[in-house]
């Protein structure tokens, strides 16, 4: 069974800075492009970040500049840092991994997402 499980969020003034992380664990093969997304109250869920396995990153205008995303493929992580943050940046963020499991079956998996609040 596959689990996705973030942690790292948290209450954070404006300006602030917040790093998330996310860790796949149990029976994979590969992992493809991870990423990261938020749903903000009253919003719909949105991109973030994603990075494919060899690095390449994209990010929503939004954060671009604020925000950055890394993963290390050994250990089967994805980092955000988040720097500048803002008021707007509050939401539940989730991690998202494209990944196969030891069966060969691919599939979209979830975390369970981490509370990011912005406030003074």
């Amino acid at each position: 069974q596959v689990q996705l499980v973030e942690s790292g969020g948290g209450l954070v003034q404006p300006g602030g800075s917040l790093r998330l992380s996310c860790a796949a664990s149990g029976s994979i093969r590969s992992i493809g492009a991870m990423g990261w997304y938020r749903q903000g109250p009253g919003k719909q869920r949105e991109l973030v970040a994603t990075i494919t396995s060899g690095g390449h990153t994209n990010y929503a205008a939004t954060v671009s500049g604020r925000f950055t995303i890394s993963r290390n493929n050994a250990w089967n992580t994805v980092h955000l840092q988040m720097i500048s943050l803002k008021p707007e940046d509050t939401a539940i963020y989730y991690c998202n991994a494209d990944l196969w499991d030891g069966a060969g079956i691919r599939n979209a998996y979830w975390g369970q997402g981490t509370q990011v609040t912005v406030s003074s």
